[in-house]
């Protein structure tokens, strides 16, 4: 009896709310920001070790790669996320074949958080203890070793806390990704909720991405609280 009352509450406090189209917006949430984050630290790693490996006075230093890189990095990670969008319209019509549904929002949420998150990598390697480096070197390490057995090992942890803090601005870029037909929640509450002025839907929509977000900043955390030694 009082479950039935219970779900005649639920109901009525949030009438509009169609459940099974709050469930595939959900999907379509994690889907697009699970890939994007995949090649988003791909990108961003190798982005990263570039920034810092051609910077002046370490191992590959090279004026001209860092510049270019930098230039890259510093421009995409500039533009508003809603602008990007639309200025990658041609290039997604060519990679995807369409502007409509979460497929098409990736290229943008890639480009977009790929930069964003190469300069928490060049951050989080800068941290590293020169004399980690140096010893390695002494031992005969090469270049390669030390990328992979040192720096990322090393940095592991910064950036593990970085690609969180990325994560999260990827589950508020797929909103902004809503707004222009991607799909997911902010379509959802934008189409829905804003312009047919259904509330709940966007109340609702908007609960389970601050949901999400919590759920990614504490497995997040749990995973930098297990990699940090100090």
């Amino acid at each position: 009896m009082s479950s039935s009352l219970f779900s005649l509450a639920f109901v009525r406090l949030f009438p509009n709310v169609n459940w099974s189209n709050m469930y595939d917006a959900t999907y379509e949430t994690l889907h697009m920001s699970f890939i994007a984050l995949i090649f988003t630290f791909i990108f961003g790693i190798f982005l990263g070790l570039v920034l810092f490996l051609t910077a002046k006075g370490n191992l590959w230093e090279n004026k001209v790669i860092y510049g270019i890189t930098a230039f890259f990095v510093n421009v995409f990670r500039s533009i508003p996320f809603i602008i990007l969008i639309v200025l990658l319209i041609p290039f997604t019509r060519v990679i995807v074949g369409t502007m409509l549904g979460p497929s098409a929002a990736l290229p943008a949420l890639i480009i977009g958080a790929a930069p964003f998150y190469a300069r928490m990598v060049e951050i989080a390697l800068r941290e590293i203890d020169k004399g980690v480096i140096e010893a390695s070197k002494s031992m005969g390490a090469s270049n390669a070793q030390i990328i992979f057995k040192v720096l990322l090992p090393e940095a592991m942890p910064a950036l593990v806390s970085g690609l969180t803090v990325t994560a999260i601005a990827l589950v508020s870029y797929t909103a902004m990704a809503g707004v222009i037909g991607a799909g997911g929640l902010g379509d959802l509450a934008y189409r829905e909720g804003f312009q047919r002025r259904q509330t709940d839907i966007t109340f609702v929509a908007t609960v389970i991405v601050l949901v999400i977000v919590f759920i990614v900043q504490l497995i997040g955390d749990l995973i930098t609280n297990k990699l940090d030694k100090r």
